[in-house]
């Protein structure tokens, strides 16, 4: 009885064994370059299928999606690049090379380099910027469209010109205009960057932050430099200076997924919003910050899979 026991456990924990690898199999995810619109480009892929294409923001890079890779990955090709500038992506110096539609540019040639003839495009903060400036520049790629907590171009100039609300959450567009920013967010072990995320990120999570900031942050602050964001507090030029382009409506079926505590980006972002976008469903997440995708990933996931699987 004793060898027939000590065999049993033996092929369970095999099994079990097996069971980890094999989960182990189905979420790693791969690390491949792409050169690109002039620029080499990082990014990770997982899975096959249709293309799931994930633009990250400010200041985090491709990592912000991996709790929704191995997930869409599951019925997706899912791929979440470094946008240029930041982690292990290149990062030109010149401004004027972080313009919106030259980063549309990278995302429609990386499109291409995938051989996605149509895909899914989801977007966070900068990442959502160009991905409302994609569907409106290149409709005809996309089949869906999700953003979370990104501003459409159109509403937020217009939220900066005449909401001081808006203003004064915006008066941080200052500093990340001028040449003290780096010096200020690197100060003491990138401290305050650190502290926006410490509510939901894992010690795990700020040390791979961390390591990426220490690959520099000029090529993210770059990003509101070369559409000119300043907030008009405390007499500063204001949003009649922004470059944030022109945008022809949007008709796809799109997803907007807001947590309305974020502090940074203003609820009054979603007022008006399907005058420019016509096949619109919006998602509010009361007790989701700017961070709603870390903070409640099951709620954006499961929100998303409901988007994705209507017809």
């Amino acid at each position: 009885m004793r060898c027939c026991g000590r065999w049993i456990s033996i092929g369970m924990l095999a099994t079990a064994s097996f069971a980890v690898a094999n989960l182990m199999a189905q979420t790693k995810w791969h690390h491949r370059y792409a050169e690109v619109n002039g620029v080499k480009l990082h990014y990770v892929e997982q899975g096959k299928g249709e293309m799931i294409l994930f633009l990250h923001g400010f200041p985090e890079f491709w990592y912000e999606w991996k709790d929704l890779i191995p997930e869409f990955a599951k019925d997706h090709h899912a791929v979440a690049p470094d946008m240029r500038g930041y982690n292990l992506s290149e990062a030109p110096q010149p401004v004027e090379s972080y313009r919106v539609p030259v980063i549309v540019e990278d995302v429609r040639a990386l499109a291409v380099k995938l051989k996605a003839h149509k895909f899914v495009l989801v977007g966070h903060d900068w990442g959502g910027v160009i991905a409302w400036a994609f569907a409106a520049a290149h409709p005809e790629m996309l089949d869906k469209l999700v953003i979370v907590n990104a501003p459409h171009p159109t509403v937020f100039a217009r939220e900066l010109a005449n909401n001081p609300a808006q203003q004064k959450a915006s008066a941080y567009f200052n500093l990340f205009n001028s040449p003290q920013a780096e010096a200020f967010l690197g100060k003491d072990d990138f401290a305050t960057l650190q502290g926006l995320m410490k509510t939901w990120a894992s010690p795990a999570d700020l040390k791979e932050y961390v390591a990426n900031w220490r690959r520099g942050l000029t090529g993210g602050l770059n990003y509101y430099r070369a559409a000119r964001l300043h907030s008009p507090v405390d007499g500063a030029q204001g949003a009649a200076a922004n470059e944030l382009p022109a945008m022809k409506p949007i008709e796809m079926p799109t997803l907007v997924i807001w947590g309305e505590k974020d502090t940074a980006l203003l609820t009054g972002n979603l007022n008006g919003l399907d005058e420019y976008v016509k096949n619109l469903t919006v998602k509010r997440v009361a007790d989701g910050t700017h961070w709603v995708i870390h903070e409640k990933t099951a709620e954006v996931i499961r929100d998303m899979r409901e988007f994705l699987a209507a017809k």
